[in-house]
């Protein structure tokens, strides 16, 4: 369901900066830990005495220590000490490559030796001054490739974010879609219309009108092996679009990691990267808490749809041109999951 050789967002670095965080990803039970400032380290949550969780545990001199009978563990995954007793002999338990970097901590659940940290895509606005970034963390009960297919076709905006960024003008806008070896691009412009809501509020944030045309655009790009970025903004009708000078537009990347907890549950880590006013922070806040509004009604509508399809696991589902995005994206996730299976089979 889904590949493994990649890397994840598991989690951000403040979730592990006080204790250990025991936490699912591609179904493999891992504890993230700190073993000294600054480094981040990653091993099954599993203690090879009697298999408690170690992300119980707490974290001493470098090392992780059970909470359970003390038993220590080293950042390799081969037991350091156990008071009182001998574990020389104790199982190697396994140990996951763990990066820190854009302000998250990836994992790569799969075969450790083909773990390359250059494989882990480049963010333009991270660690950058001229951007602003706010987000959240959800935990949401559904096959993460439903989100994949939820941000790949945003035509749902009318209907299920009405309130909020949607409008009709988004259903009457033809969408593009190309594939790119693999990354999958949909695109969708709208000109000349009235700004909803939380477009109306952004404009204001950048000290632009918020009550006249403008032209509008999303551009959902999707990167396996589960990530989607999408390009999003207004500018002034007239004034260029999505090519329009900086003064006369809002312009922001909408970040959605999508990380595979179990095969119906995920953790959706959210959030938009701006390059105008940056500095404001409470423009920031604002936009976060806007954006997290909208991504709850997402995750509701989701979570019963995931809830339907186990219901009726042999209903066979209908694809329509809007759906070409998310369809794409799956051959992909398909292709580079069935093409771990021979390596899979073969251990």
């Amino acid at each position: 369901m889904f590949p493994k050789n990649a890397w994840y967002v598991a989690c951000t670095p403040d979730e592990i900066d006080a204790k250990p965080l025991g936490r699912t990803v591609c179904n493999e039970k891992i504890v993230f830990y700190r073993p000294q400032e600054g480094q981040v380290a990653a091993v099954e949550d599993f203690c090879p005495h009697r298999g408690a969780q170690l992300s119980l545990g707490r974290v001493c001199e470098g090392n992780l220590v059970c909470g359970y009978h003390g038993l220590v563990m080293g950042c390799d995954g081969k037991t350091v000490s156990m008071p009182g007793q001998r574990v020389q002999g104790f199982p190697k338990i396994r140990a996951y490559p763990v990066v820190e970097r854009h302000g998250f901590v990836w994992v790569w659940p799969g075969d450790a030796a083909q773990a390359d940290p250059a494989k882990i895509h480049p963010l333009e606005w991270a660690d950058n001054p001229d951007w602003a970034y706010g987000g959240g963390l959800y935990h949401i009960q559904c096959d993460y490739r439903l989100m994949v297919d939820n941000l790949m076709d945003l035509t749902h905006e009318t209907y299920v974010h009405a309130t909020s960024i949607g409008q009709k003008e988004i259903d009457e806008s033809p969408v593009t879609t190309k594939t790119e070896g693999d990354r999958v691009v949909t695109s969708r412009f709208m000109d000349n219309v009235m700004a909803p809501p939380f477009w109306r509020a952004n404009l204001r944030g950048n000290h632009l009108a918020d009550d006249v045309p403008v032209d509008r655009w999303q551009v959902c790009h999707f990167v396996p092996p589960s990530h989607v970025m999408i390009e999003v903004g207004v500018a002034h009708a007239g004034k260029g679009g999505y090519h329009a000078d900086p003064k006369d537009k809002v312009y922001s990347i909408v970040v959605d990691f999508l990380t595979p907890e179990t095969d119906t549950t995920m953790w959706y880590f959210w959030g938009m990267a701006r390059n105008f006013n940056p500095k404001d922070r409470n423009l920031t806040a604002q936009i976060r808490e806007g954006q997290g509004k909208v991504f709850a009604e997402d995750t509701a509508v989701l979570e019963a749809q995931q809830r339907n399809l186990s219901a009726y696991p042999g209903r066979k589902l209908l694809m329509l041109n809007i759906d070409a995005g998310g369809v794409q994206a799956r051959r992909i996730i398909d292709r580079l999951v069935a093409q771990e299976q021979p390596a899979q089979l073969a251990a």
